[in-house]
């Protein structure tokens, strides 16, 4: 909503965050799992050529009895995406009461363009940086998803 003064409010492609880390929408469910066990990874991101066709998170993990199917199979899109030129302020807002950490950003067509990313304390966004640090700290070579993008 812009205010009566004319100006517009910031997008939320000025927050956004342009490198996800992505997920092939081949890898199975059990890999997923793994990922999803270290609690800095909310979301994982199910891409196929670009296009986001579908988000994980830990409440859509099936019984392991399922972990060798397709991730894209369990995942939803529903509520977990928002479009790049959304209000930033409105769609921060809206995390905030749906305790929601986790937005992918897509662009009309599906593709993925980033991801928004609340930060725990729930006043600001994640940077790339904050990001990268948190990477950094953890040993994530073991949870290297098997299928590649």
């Amino acid at each position: 909503m812009s205010s009566s003064g004319g100006s517009r409010p910031t997008p939320v492609r000025e927050a956004m965050l342009s490198t996800p880390e992505v997920h092939p929408a081949s890898a199975p469910v059990g890999d997923v799992r793994a990922l999803l066990c270290d609690d800095h990874v909310h979301m994982a991101l199910i891409v196929d050529r670009g296009r986001l066709v579908a988000t994980v998170e830990r409440q859509d993990l099936p019984s392991q009895d399922l972990d060798r199917v397709p991730a894209r199979s369990i995942g939803v899109l529903a509520g977990r995406t928002v479009p790049p030129d959304a209000s930033l302020p409105e769609v921060a807002a809206a995390m905030r009461r749906a305790a929601r950490r986790r937005l992918a950003v897509v662009d009309s067509g599906g593709q993925l363009l980033g991801l928004l990313c609340l930060k725990a304390h729930g006043n600001g966004f994640c940077s790339a940086d904050d990001v990268r640090e948190r990477r950094e700290s953890r040993d994530y070579s073991k949870r290297t998803l098997s299928a590649t993008v």
